[in-house]
């Protein structure tokens, strides 16, 4: 998996975009006055646990700049308002890829101009090798569309690209990360185009480069170090309960002082994790009973939703069996059924004539 700080946009430059007039007072701003981007495509609910637990958590400006402060060189930070950053409500990723990303974008300034920050994590057994030209794809599309919406500028706002690898496997990242090593040239014709080439290198944060005692010393808010330690040990664990030791202190912070946070960490890891409730008892003995309940509750709720999924599939097996294909509108309204629609829907199966029988109000 990988996450990208970068400034984003749509694939598509050529898509037309419409904005009215209170929506653009909103992307304004009356305390800046900063034109910045349409973000009239709202960002859509992430379609996984990592992407969820990861939107979740770095939508929250100090999380987001506490990773930023941790990758950009010091002179650099030094310019970029943290106080100021703003979540935008955008998602830029073209829907066949958001499968693979769920992208954050944030606005911000360098001194007194535009900046824009863009946060992108990708989920994929294997590392794209091709980052360095997409994220060259987004970069010339944020741009794209900041021109669209700002007609008179005659410069771009800095964007600055970041990506963060995280292999739940270990493997650090090995891909390029300067546009102008992907071009299929040889040392003789490099030399002699030199600055001729295309240059863009991002930032690379390999977290798996990384142990879990050095993402805690990290400067980061506590749901951020949370969140990077379960990304990079949480997917296939069966022994959680030990691993997750560690951070013990910081999960007790979230227990405490972060209501709720500590079900999105439980959720997260019940989703992508092998390790059973008898498996975290070394870290939840520790963390109190408050701790405890909240797995507890975690734990049936997965057993619960696993239990809804299961008869979804099987009232379409029944369908498909009875009335032959099955459209997708119906598909998608059973597979995102409640459990007692599902007995009823399952109940009328057996009389209907029809798929409207099943269904009617």
């Amino acid at each position: 998996m990988a996450v990208v700080i970068s400034g984003i946009g749509d694939l598509n430059p050529l898509r037309e975009w419409r904005i009215g007039h209170s929506t653009w007072d909103r992307w304004i701003g009356p305390r800046r006055g900063m034109p910045v981007v349409d973000c009239s495509n709202m960002a859509e609910q992430p379609k996984n646990p990592h992407d969820a637990y990861f939107r979740h958590v770095m939508s929250e400006a100090t999380a987001a700049a506490g990773e930023l402060r941790t990758v950009l060189p010091e002179a650099a930070a030094a310019h970029l308002d943290w106080d100021g950053m703003e979540l935008q409500s955008c998602s830029f990723v073209p829907k066949e890829l958001r499968s693979r990303y769920t992208d954050v974008l944030f606005r911000t300034r360098w001194d007194d101009r535009d900046a824009l920050v863009f946060m992108l994590i990708e989920h994929q057994s294997s590392m794209d090798e091709l980052m360095a030209f997409r994220m060259l794809e987004y970069m010339v599309a944020i741009w794209n569309r900041y021109l669209r919406h700002n007609p008179h500028a005659r410069r771009l706002p800095v964007v600055i690209p970041v990506v963060v690898h995280c292999d739940p496997r270990g493997h650090r990242w090995s891909a390029p990360t300067e546009l102008s090593d992907l071009l299929d040239i040889d040392p003789a014709m490099r030399l002699a185009l030199g600055e001729c080439l295309p240059r863009l290198r991002f930032l690379l944060d390999d977290l798996s480069a990384a142990d879990v005692a050095a993402l805690r010393a990290r400067k980061l808010s506590v749901m951020a170090k949370v969140l990077f330690v379960s990304l990079k040990i949480g997917p296939g664990n069966s022994r959680l309960g030990q691993d997750l030791l560690p951070l013990e202190g910081e999960l007790r912070v979230l227990i405490e002082d972060y209501p709720g946070e500590f079900d999105q960490v439980m959720a997260y890891l019940w989703s992508v994790g092998k390790t059973d409730v008898a498996g975290f008892a070394p870290l939840i003995d520790r963390l109190g009973p408050r701790a405890k309940e909240i797995m507890m509750t975690t734990a049936e709720q997965f057993r619960t939703e696993g239990r809804t999924e299961g008869r979804a599939e099987a009232l379409l097996d029944q369908l498909v069996v009875k009335f032959g294909a099955v459209p997708d509108r119906i598909v998608g309204a059973v597979r995102e059924a409640e459990a007692a629609r599902l007995r009823i829907w399952g109940a009328r199966v057996l009389t209907a004539d029809t798929l409207d029988e099943v269904f009617a109000e």
